[in-house]
């Protein structure tokens, strides 16, 4: 049976229903037990203003990226499809309005713009959608339903989907546009195909034991939030981060957890901490400019000890900057932003599975290490789109915190003790022979202010050194390796959203012959310095591609192992581009050869 790997892009204006169309599209394939990645694009502007993109790649086998060139191209209006002609592939297919209700200058019309050697197909768009539901708004569903018809995908499955989209509106709503969707179903299938784009069978899942579900990263946050039983969530909207504060406040009170929408960010991350202290399990959720008026409380969270999460999503900076753009530039404010040595846990999932582990994780490290743990997402990974495996039953536990006992309490509780795993016993506020003192100030083992050398020594040794512990952390990838085992003629050291493509671009190599493996690294603090030195040691040449103009990541790994690696950044504030990696890997393991041959010939030399 062939594999599936089909990419397809509709592109509009907002208003056009782009992204609703790709979001029904997504989630019938995904219904249909196809594997999908997506991801769309949103204008900046409001409403009624800006280019709308919805990509979608669904396979039959694991794949870990958006291809660059897409396999079909759906156009719902000219003006914005048009410089994305040349991102479909060649035979690959064109689908746009051929019947405009008025002239149109020459050369705004997308046929115009279609190479030879792409399959253009036009079809009567409007005129359907007028027919079948006396308007044009069902656009989006005749495009979509001539798209399915044409490369054999089931209606049953989209006939669902529409359903779902619809429901709670009125029955003619779904009923007039399934029929808007079996017009285009209809006039996909009597085309004659001229390109080779068809979706075959989907291979269904075996796990019992796990759910297969389709959602994207900040969905899976909160499912993983739910799964860690929060119980309290303070947050201030902003962009992309605030679908993790809605869907939180839909799921929260049905378990008796409450969430709350401050008056902003330091409110929000004060609160957060409040309670923590007071030992409820607690979160807040932000982007970089939230971020850093976070810094201050987060460092009263560092000295004091107390537990709390932050969910960050990076998108383009400085400042405002780039709102609805992807990027990689907040790892120095969240491994470094805070006053003092105040280093905290800070996990970046690569994938949206990740997402949900890392979600449930954070409360668990938060509590059992006492500090504040930041879990680090992107515009990309937070709006990208899987399918994924769930487990049925939540893998996280429901307290990690190491309450106080009697003994600890007996002749004057010590809040700071120094201990074995240097995480102390906590007593919540109300238990008895609990009363001690918490302050930002530097403390004894009491908790009350000391501005002794030895002391401040102690204790940021302690503050510092129980984080260490959370690199063997159970059931959560730190950091993994794959590929070509043993040594390697480049390796890849990726983090967050963009590993997916540095996955693929390993796998583009290993096929032209290059010796290649990747490692991504999820734990960016404390980093887990004995595997990247190993992966290091193994690779000749040591390439890190991030999406950022510092290459953060690079300075963070050169700083902390005293080696050198091939730095390569970009801010184009999309995803990275495969190809434009594979080149530089090309260029990497030819300078690994040509290190080769001199080691060679300077060793024959000296043995001459």
């Amino acid at each position: 049976m062939k594999n599936t790997d089909i990419q397809i892009s509709i592109c509009g204006s907002a208003g056009d229903g782009t992204i609703a169309a790709g979001d029904i599209l997504k989630r019938a394939l995904a219904k249909g037990g196809f594997k999908v990645i997506a991801f769309d694009v949103y204008p900046p502007e409001i409403r009624g203003f800006g280019k709308c993109i919805s990509r979608v790649r669904v396979t039959t086998e694991q794949v870990y990226s958006l291809k660059h060139h897409s396999d079909v191209l759906v156009s719902l209006d000219d003006s914005h499809a048009i410089p994305h002609v040349g991102e479909v592939r060649d035979s690959g297919a064109v689908i746009y309005e051929d019947t405009p209700i008025s002239g149109v200058l020459e050369g705004s019309h997308i046929s115009a713009h279609i190479s030879p050697g792409q399959i253009p197909y036009g079809l009567p768009v409007r005129e359907i959608s007028e027919k079948e539901t006396s308007g044009n708004r069902s656009r989006n569903i005749v495009a979509l339903g001539y798209l399915a018809g044409l490369i054999g995908m089931e209606p049953e499955i989209f006939h669902e989907t529409i359903a779902d989209k619809f429901r709670g509106k009125a029955i003619k709503i779904t009923d007039m546009n399934v029929a808007a969707f079996d017009k285009g179903y209809a006039l996909g299938q009597k085309t004659f195909k001229l390109d080779d784009v068809t979706v075959g069978k989907a291979k269904k899942s075996r796990n019992k034991d796990a759910t297969i579900t389709m959602m994207n990263g900040n969905a899976a946050v909160v499912q993983g939030c739910m799964d860690a039983h929060i119980k309290t969530f303070f947050g201030y909207p902003i962009t992309p981060a605030t679908t993790i504060m809605e869907k939180l406040a839909t799921e929260m009170p049905k378990v008796g957890g409450r969430l709350l929408q401050t008056e902003d960010e330091i409110s929000a991350i004060a609160a957060t901490i409040g309670a923590g202290y007071a030992g409820s399990r607690c979160a807040t959720a932000t982007s970089g400019p939230g971020l850093a008026l976070m810094a201050e409380m987060l460092g009263l969270g560092v000295v004091a000890e107390l537990p709390s999460v932050i969910f960050v999503s990076q998108r383009g900076g400085p400042s405002t900057g780039l709102p609805t753009k992807t990027e990689q530039s907040d790892l120095n404010l969240a491994v470094y932003g805070r006053g003092g040595d105040g280093q905290i846990i800070v996990l970046a999932p690569t994938n949206v599975e990740g997402c949900y582990k890392c979600a449930g994780k954070a409360f668990e490290m938060a509590e059992q290490y006492q500090t504040p743990v930041i879990v680090l997402l992107d515009l990309y990974l937070s709006n990208r789109f899987e399918t994924v495996e769930l487990p049925k039953q939540s893998p996280f536990t429901k307290t990690s915190n190491k309450a106080a006992k009697k003994k600890d309490l007996e002749g004057g509780y010590k809040r700071y003790a120094f201990t074995k795993d240097l995480a102390s016993p906590r007593a919540l506020p109300g238990q008895e022979n609990g009363m001690h003192t918490i302050t930002g100030l530097e403390h004894n083992e009491l908790g009350r202010p000391s501005d002794q050398p030895r002391m401040h020594e102690d204790m940021s040794a302690k503050r510092h050194n129980k984080l260490l512990a959370a690199l063997s952390h159970h059931d959560i990838t730190i950091e993994k390796r794959f590929g070509d085992e043993g040594d390697v003629d480049v390796g890849i050291l990726g983090w967050g959203s963009n590993f997916g493509e540095c996955l693929e671009a390993m796998f583009k190599a290993r096929e032209e012959g290059i010796r290649c493996s990747a490692m991504k690294v999820v734990m960016l603090s404390p980093l887990p310095l004995g595997p990247i030195n190993d992966f290091m040691d193994a690779s000749g040449e040591v390439f890190v591609p991030e999406l950022n103009y510092e290459g953060q990541f690079a300075n963070l790994i050169q700083g902390a192992t005293a080696r050198s690696v091939h730095s390569y950044t970009r801010v184009p504030g999309s995803p990275m581009r495969v190809e434009d990696m594979l080149v530089e890997i090309r260029r990497l393991a030819k300078i690994k050869k040509a290190k080769k041959i001199g080691k060679t010939k300077k060793a024959k030399k000296k043995a001459a």
